[in-house]
């Protein structure tokens, strides 16, 4: 049963990849794994990040298109994007953590804002169980009381649908929130859900940052609390804040 909070503080709603952790080169790694064993070229830095941020089936069908197209089915019956998802996860599933690595600023700041007794849930699109297992391995998960991955609700971001579902399984429906994010999914599900947003400069933004449409942009994950209390009214900005 999730505890009773205090009701000013606000609920705040975290993306994953590109927002709390640099995970590119383990998801490089494993679609290259992939990609290899059917003798297409690998993937740089720069090609896979702009691929990311839509879940990782479209990230596979991303990543063959971008080498040559998807490939025919081996057999019939055969739906060719679960193929490769299921190819990736084989992968990918159990080692998300090998060189993924923290934002600077990413575990003081949560440590207050856990303290402080802010609602918080992580809202990714990335599947359920590799990121159940980064969070873990990564010692966040104890800041979050519950986790919307990809296969968590019906549809992804930018649909407003996991963020209001992990409002619920907060107890937070009606309080004041704030999403957190770094990419058009992330501030497109907040307007959706009538939340503002904050959007990191540092993450995978696949356009120019303005185009994002955020309510605030932070080039510094400790900036945060400042950012929160701007974008919400006086009434619910962060305990702490200036």
């Amino acid at each position: 049963m999730t505890p009773h909070l205090p009701a000013h503080l606000p609920a705040l709603l975290f993306d994953l990849d590109g927002t709390l952790v640099d995970s590119v080169p383990d998801l490089l790694t494993a679609v290259n794994s992939v990609l290899a064993a059917d003798d297409r070229a690998p993937l740089d830095r720069t090609a896979i990040t702009a691929m990311i941020g839509n879940g990782a089936r479209k990230l596979m069908e991303r990543a063959y298109l971008y080498t040559g197209g998807l490939p025919a089915p081996r057999h019939d019956g055969e739906t060719v994007i679960e193929t490769l998802y299921d190819r990736f996860m084989e992968v990918y599933g159990d080692h998300p953590t090998a060189e993924t690595t923290l934002y600077p600023g990413v575990v003081e700041t949560l440590t207050t804002l856990h303290a402080a007794g802010h609602p918080m849930a992580v809202v990714t699109n990335k599947p359920e169980q590799p990121a159940l297992v980064l969070l873990k391995k990564l010692d966040l998960l104890k800041f979050f009381s519950v986790v919307i991955g990809g296969g968590s609700t019906p549809v992804l971001k930018p649909d407003p649908l996991p963020l209001t579902t992990a409002l619920e399984r907060l107890n937070a429906t009606g309080r004041p929130a704030v999403m957190i994010g770094d990419s058009i999914n992330d501030s497109a599900a907040a307007r959706a859900a009538g939340l503002p947003c904050v959007c990191v400069t540092f993450g995978y933004c696949h356009g120019p940052l303005e185009s994002l449409g955020a309510d605030a942009l932070i080039d510094h994950f400790s900036h945060l609390p400042q950012a929160v209390a701007q974008v919400l009214s006086p009434a619910a900005a962060l305990a702490g804040a200036d």
